[in-house]
């Protein structure tokens, strides 16, 4: 029976032994350094669109929402549903220029949207109040994940399935014999596997680097804040509202709590470098002052807001590619290692296609989508040489909401 040896538990990790463990493709050990679920995807805004700006980004969203829905269904027993509630992307006029000219791709790969002006919103969600040049760009299947409710759900259902998942079980590198990576290296020796799914976000350059793979990818400060409960339901969707500096969507603690849930980046922030093994996102912190300026800039979308304060933080990485498109694919010089990172502030929202993608590379099976592009090895070593070299604020690196 093959073995393979997942590394990571946090979304993308979970679903790829997720479908690994349906496909019966073997036996399928999951290793997690702390606790599944532990880094950013507790800290996720959790919102998807598929409504992104590449071909193959549009046509993996496009199967990551259909895999929501059947997620839905076979998690429900879990206690976790997908949220549709539709997901509206904001532009200002400069912005929707650029926009506008991939409508002909949506067109073309026959994915739903609605052009909607600031009248039209306010008419179909009340309470959104939009400035009046902007321009809605509407994904009727989108909506949002709560991460409290979809990462445990996941990984029951993975040990219910067989999974064996491990916490706690940091791994050291990978283990090569004749050329091929046959296993990992942890604390308590070598796991054997026929092949490793690297999945390790933040984590994945300096792990890469220390197995004599350079990979130009860079992590950054990402903040989100949960309001106080409100005294009825926020009719809005879920929102990627770069005109006003953020995103926000509808957030519930429980059937009858609901909050609204928000967040966004620090432009002035440089980096975070990932170098150390042990490093926890609990050391992570934003300043005071992104808390007001949140509520300033997006109270006059949702003036809900004006009622709530934030309640609670939580502060995460994201982790960017040197041409902002996901990594996902194999490495010539590692045959047996399939790796998965750099999926922008979208991790949640690619999670069930990049976990199923990564299962169908790990079993040999010809991935759903070409996924060429998000080759690992496309990049060249002088431009990522030079990448790695600097050093990027947020203001810097590209802006692509889930």
């Amino acid at each position: 029976m093959p073995k393979f040896v997942v590394i990571g538990g946090g979304a993308i990790g979970l679903n790829a032994a997720y479908q690994l463990a349906r496909m019966q493709a073997g036996k399928v050990t999951l290793l997690e350094k702390g606790q599944v679920g532990d880094g950013s995807s507790s800290r996720a805004g959790g919102i998807i669109t598929g409504l992104l700006w590449s071909e193959t980004g549009v046509l993996a969203r496009m199967i990551s929402l259909r895999l929501y829905q059947e997620l839905s269904e076979d998690l429900e027993q879990y206690g976790y549903r997908f949220q549709n509630v539709g997901c509206l992307n904001l532009f200002d006029p400069a912005s929707w220029a650029e926009r506008e000219e991939l409508l002909p791709l949506y067109d073309r790969l026959e994915f739903g949207y609605e052009i909607l002006d600031a009248v039209q919103i306010r008419r179909r969600w009340p309470d959104l109040t939009p400035e009046a040049d902007l321009i809605g760009l509407h994904d009727a299947l989108g909506g949002y994940s709560e991460p409290h409710e979809y990462v445990p759900a996941l990984a029951r259902r993975c040990r219910d399935l067989g999974v064996e998942i491990r916490e706690n079980a940091r791994v050291s590198g990978l283990q090569i014999e004749n050329g091929r990576v046959a296993g990992v290296q942890t604390a308590m020796g070598v796991l054997e596997a026929d092949v490793v799914v690297c999945t390790v976000h933040a984590w994945t350059a300096a792990f890469m680097e220390r197995c004599g793979v350079r990979l130009p990818i860079k992590s950054f400060v990402h903040q989100r804040y949960v309001s106080s409960k409100l005294q009825e339901r926020a009719a809005i969707p879920a929102i990627n509202a770069n005109p006003y500096g953020g995103y926000i969507r509808p957030a519930r603690l429980g059937t009858t709590d609901f909050r609204i849930l928000a967040g966004g980046e620090t432009e002035d922030r440089e980096e975070e470098r990932v170098d150390d093994p042990a490093f926890h996102m609990l050391v992570l912190s934003a300043p005071r002052r992104v808390r007001s300026l949140l509520s300033e800039n997006l109270t006059p979308l949702v003036p809900k807001l004006a009622a709530t304060r934030w309640e609670t933080e939580q502060v995460g990485l994201i982790s960017f590619s040197l041409d902002s498109e996901p990594v996902l694919g194999t490495l010539p010089q590692l045959p047996g290692l399939v790796v998965g990172a750099a999926f922008h502030s979208g991790g949640l929202a690619y999670s069930p296609v990049a976990g199923l993608l990564l299962a169908e590379l790990a079993a040999g099976e010809t991935p759903s989508v070409d996924i060429s592009s998000f080759s690992p090895d496309r990049f060249t070593k002088e431009d990522t040489d030079a990448y790695l070299a600097t050093t990027v604020v947020q203001a810097d690196a590209f802006r692509r909401r889930h």
